[in-house]
């Protein structure tokens, strides 16, 4: 779920001419589905035009996954898993695997310094488009050498290339 904190900026003017455009944009490109949601739909733009300077408002949405596409992305971390040398259990992989993907929260450490902590990719903490972020990440990390020869240290760079290809290829990657 994506929560959005918005702030009214300064106070500006528009002309009817612009307030009419913002409303064709707003309310003919996208509409709330039914009656009912059409209301909501319209009643948060009114609140929306209504916060005064330096007023804020928290939003959530919610797109929904889509199932195939989690099953995907998580076959293909298993698969790079079952291939690979270097971790025995698949949760440090996944640790690993979301840190290289820079899929983390930064906290304070325990010594001052900053420490990675990983994100949920629980359907109920991520929705689809960031989902397909943290995929495209997760995509980009393998093909990097630090990811490969990690995963595969006796092998030559090239050599571990050519695995991490051979299996991100059989999934359309």
């Amino acid at each position: 779920m994506a929560e959005i904190v918005l702030v009214r900026q300064h106070d500006i003017s528009l002309t009817e001419a612009e307030k009419a455009i913002a409303r064709k944009a707003v309310f003919e490109l996208v509409d709330g589905l039914g009656e009912r949601n059409q209301k909501k739909w319209r009643g948060l733009w009114n609140r929306l035009w209504k916060l005064e300077p330096g007023e804020a408002m928290e939003i959530s949405t919610n797109q929904e996954r889509l199932g195939w596409y989690h099953r995907k992305h998580m076959k293909l971390e298993q698969t790079v898993f079952k291939a690979q040398e270097r971790f025995e259990m698949f949760r440090p992989f996944r640790d690993w695997l979301k840190t290289g993907a820079g899929f983390v929260d930064w906290y304070p450490g325990p010594k001052g310094g900053v420490i990675p902590v990983v994100r949920s990719i629980r359907y109920s903490s991520l929705e689809q488009a960031e989902m397909e972020v943290f995929h495209a990440d997760a995509v980009r990390f393998m093909r990097t050498e630090h990811a490969q020869k990690t995963l595969w240290p006796h092998l030559l760079p090239m050599a571990a290339a050519e695995m991490m290809e051979s299996i991100l290829e059989s999934f359309n990657e």
